[in-house]
């Protein structure tokens, strides 16, 4: 498995981005069809599949991580950093992929789901 780093700018307020990467309902809008908790287990539904993560939140540096129950050493970690003369955020997105055509595929693939989260939050 290969990590592999993403950054998509945005123009909205942190505490709205965050709070769309951090709770079920805010993840349901635009990353998988259905996110349930229990405890700090986070379940992700996609057509008919499963996912379940352990959640690691660090509300000042404005970062959530969700380590994958059914994969050691994989993760999936969403970083808000704020330009100080821009005042834009830049959302860091970390993943694995398997190999480098899956990393163009992924790469595709975050482009898109962060294009519905941009427009869920009207910034397109």
């Amino acid at each position: 498995m290969k990590k592999v780093t993403l950054d998509y700018i945005f123009r909205t307020s942190s505490n709205i981005l965050f709070k769309r990467l951090s709770t079920p309902s805010g993840l349901s809008e635009w990353f998988a069809d259905d996110v349930t908790i229990k405890d700090e287990t986070f379940f992700f539904k996609w057509n008919g599949s499963e996912r379940d993560a352990t959640i690691k939140l660090d509300r000042k540096a404005l970062c959530v991580k969700f380590e994958w129950n059914d994969k050691e050493d994989e993760f999936l970690e969403f970083n808000i950093e704020k330009s100080n003369m821009t005042k834009d955020l830049t959302l860091y997105v970390t993943d694995f992929v398997e190999d480098d055509e899956d990393k163009n595929d992924a790469l595709e693939l975050w482009d898109n789901i962060i294009g519905q989260l941009k427009t869920k939050l009207g910034v397109n």
